[in-house]
């Protein structure tokens, strides 16, 4: 390996320029420039229309089908970008703030022709930068030339397409003893992605024997519940109550996983938290958003365990996909361990969304 970044690297480095309005170039058979509506700018967009070619707005299927328009691509619809609309009509199809104010959007054309690989890519990219699944996406002849004389980053689709559903892999950084309220006999483990994505951590309570299934909580970080002691979600009873019961029995690993709000970031879950004030449920508002109903990645937790050398598990949960993500990884849940705690007159009917829609077992 040389001094230069490989493709893992490179793909940290369009993350990076997507979420400071920076475009990238995805390289095809017909190259795409590709940049977030989100962190577009006027002047952005300015020189976009400047090199003549015709623009696309790239979104996920469910936002496209929550303003009417056509799906030609199965998950992506590409929409032609009239040469009079500005920035604030772009931003209106990204972000669904105001769909029930100004429901008409359209009519808007979607585009069926040609190959869509490199829209999804930019889009794929969009939302592990925690932005809204939506860039406005340009043809460029000779990508690669084009990317060097302005300095872009160049992604080769052939390259992305293969990673951008895998897990990155994740080493261990650190690892200190850490007495807590439920447990004086605590330690935290830190774990930190090849792909330049947040760290995650594992708090592992007493010395659990490693031949025998240890209690396990897989949590996803919620700032609202954990810190805050949201009641709009049961996530931080859930977490002191997993913490309480590994305490009380003396051993436990509780899997603290950087994904917040299902996976779409904290600013995304805020802005699904508004569109439930509106009027729509927690599945709903994700996809008015265009991210699906949950984009966390579970095996991330199963690597952690495996790393620490545990083979079986009692997963502390209500939700059966994380039983079926452990399995499918490589670790055996001999029990699922209800987590029942944390209902109150504000998240009764999260709740019961959970169960109807996603399967959670309250």
């Amino acid at each position: 390996m040389g001094l230069g970044p490989d493709i893992v690297e490179m793909l940290a480095r369009a993350r990076a320029d997507l979420r400071m309005g920076v475009p990238i170039v995805v390289l095809a058979e017909v190259s795409v420039l590709a940049v977030a509506v989100e962190a577009m700018t006027p002047e952005r967009l300015a020189a976009l229309r400047a090199l003549g070619a015709p623009l696309e707005l790239a979104l996920t299927g469910w936002r496209a089908e929550t303003m009417k328009a056509r799906v030609y691509d199965g998950d992506v619809a590409r929409i032609a970008v009239p040469e009079a609309a500005a920035l604030g009509w772009l931003q209106s199809l990204a972000d669904p703030a105001d769909d029930l104010a100004t429901p008409m959007k359209g009519p808007l054309q979607s585009l069926r022709d040609g190959d869509a690989a490199a829209h999804r890519v930019a889009i794929q990219l969009c939302k592990a930068a925690r932005l809204l699944p939506a860039a406005l996406c340009a043809p460029v002849p000779e990508g690669l030339k084009f990317a060097v004389s302005h300095s872009l980053t160049a992604i080769p689709l052939a390259l992305a397409e293969p990673l951008m559903a895998q897990s990155s892999l994740l080493h261990p950084v650190v690892q200190a003893r850490l007495p807590v309220e439920a447990s004086e006999a605590g330690r935290l483990h830190v774990f930190r992605p090849e792909d330049g994505g947040e760290e995650h951590y594992a708090f592992e309570i007493g010395r659990p024997d490693r031949s025998q299934p240890v209690l396990a909580r897989l949590h996803s970080a919620c700032f609202t519940g954990d810190v805050m002691g949201s009641l709009k979600c049961d996530c931080g009873p859930q977490l002191r109550g997993a913490l309480a019961q590994m305490g009380a029995e003396g051993a436990g690993v509780l899997l603290y996983m950087n994904q917040e709000g299902r996976g779409i970031g904290l600013a995304n879950k805020m802005r699904a938290y508004a569109l439930q004030d509106q009027g729509f449920d927690t599945v709903d508002a994700n996809h008015r958003l265009g991210f699906e109903d949950d984009e966390r990645d579970f095996r991330l937790g199963s690597d952690i365990l495996k790393s620490m050398g545990f083979a079986s598990v009692r997963l502390l949960t209500n939700n059966p996909a994380k039983v079926a993500m452990m399995e499918a990884s490589g670790i055996s849940v001999t029990e699922r361990v209800p987590l029942k705690v944390g209902e109150n007159r504000f998240n009764r009917d999260y709740l019961a969304t959970k169960a109807a829609k996603s399967g959670h077992l309250l």
